[in-house]
């Protein structure tokens, strides 16, 4: 798209106080606060229903936010910049909006709130709460041009709509076969509006070479471990081999972290502190045992069986010298492969990076120097952790632009 500043622009009279693009989580929650404040809304889609993403959740069960959520479990090159947004609709005041309309729900673990039933509530919650307050949503329209000039102008396959607000939160590039583009990006261009390179987070990595050899064998083989990227904060949860790498919770949360070239660290035995001394006592107290034996008392059988064969001599433990097992431990303690890659945005669950947060207002997520022109949700650099995170952000950064527009 390429800017217009023609005099039909300027003269197109409002159809709407607000033109919403993106009816996934930002943009429903923007629609239902400005619609609250008597703004007349219309929110547009492409796709042929509102909330795909949401729907798709959690495994269909929507992780819908966090116990534990603030801003500094938000990645951004402001790390500041949620704070506000945070502060002014939190978790809980979205969870007093999944009481009012009865919907039953559950903690999993660390904080993470799920439905008890279907991810259906959630998108049926908010399109209720929409409808209650006059928005109209159109599903399937496709916007064919952004115009500006005393406003805004919208074309879509669907018709043109003008009004003096924009909101744009068509999230990032994640997840491409759910419709997932970068036209956020394109818009933020079309403006002037600088973009932080966006990259796929919370996904799986992929592995090459010897790491990869050990790993494919023992695709579909868990256990939980504590992970950290060079930078970053260390996550103690449960890994998985893949037949490409590796997945599970703790490594899609370091991959947010992670930079092509740096090693991943992983501690394989979180809840044995001193395993060289675990195996120097088994290969006295049991010297006719095989290491894989011994091995598979501390992680999962198939992985002490690969990692047996492929680090210590095939001999009973009386035989297998000492240096030996603190080699292992110590591997154990500190494995740290270094990644070929990540599955990319196919897999990704989020989209890192985005509109870049100093050219946004954190109060209202108005672009300061395009009055009128928001950006929220997975648009905006800043990304969550795994664990219903970022669907906060959404509802927070939403909530800001609705009470602006």
């Amino acid at each position: 798209m390429t800017p217009t500043h023609d005099a039909t622009v300027q003269g197109a009279a409002p159809t709407h106080d607000a033109i919403i693009l993106g009816a996934g989580a930002a943009g429903l929650m923007a629609a239902i606060r400005a619609g609250q404040r008597g703004r007349r809304v219309i929110l547009l889609d492409h796709a042929e229903e509102a909330g795909k993403k949401i729907l798709i959740s959690g495994g269909g069960r929507c992780n819908f936010t966090n116990l534990e959520c603030r801003a500094d479990r938000l990645l951004s090159l402001n790390p500041h910049f949620a704070k506000s947004a945070l502060a002014r609709f939190n978790q809980h005041d979205f969870l007093g909006l999944v009481g009012k309309h009865g919907i039953a729900w559950h903690e999993k673990t660390l904080g993470q709130l799920f439905c008890d039933g279907s991810a259906r509530q959630i998108v049926a919650m908010l399109l209720a709460e929409a409808d209650a307050v006059g928005v109209t949503l159109l599903t399937d329209a496709r916007v064919t041009e952004i115009g500006h000039g005393g406003g805004f102008r919208v074309a879509t396959s669907a018709g043109s709509f003008a009004a003096p607000a924009l909101v744009v939160a068509t999230g990032g590039p994640s997840i491409p076969k759910m419709g997932a583009t970068g036209f956020a990006y394109d818009v933020a261009q079309q403006f002037g509006i600088r973009v932080i390179t966006p990259r796929p987070a919370l996904v799986p990595l992929t592995l090459a070479g010897e790491d990869l050899a050990l790993a494919q064998p023992l695709s579909g083989v868990a256990l939980p471990c504590t992970a950290r990227a060079a930078a970053g904060p260390a996550f103690a949860e449960a890994m998985l081999f893949t037949h490409r790498g590796l997945s599970g919770p703790a490594i899609l949360q370091v991959s947010s972290y992670w930079a092509a070239g740096t090693p991943v660290m992983l501690d394989l035995l979180p809840m044995q502190p001193d395993p060289a001394a675990a195996l120097r006592d088994a290969k006295r107290a049991r010297p006719r045992a095989e290491a894989r034996t011994v091995l598979a008392e501390m992680l999962p059988q198939r992985l002490a069986a690969a990692l047996a064969a492929r680090h210590l001599p095939p001999r009973p433990m009386a035989e297998i010298p000492d240096r030996d097992l603190i080699a292992l431990a110590a591997r154990l303690k500190r494995w740290a492969p270094v990644p070929a890659g990540t599955e990319g945005y196919a897999k990704a669950e989020v989209t890192a990076g985005g509109i870049d947060t100093a050219a946004l207002s954190q109060r209202t997520m108005m672009a300061t120097a395009v009055p009128g022109l928001f950006f929220v949700g997975e648009a905006v650099d800043v990304t969550g952790w795994l664990g219903g995170y970022n669907f906060q952000w959404a509802w927070s950064s939403g909530w800001a632009a609705g009470e602006a527009v």
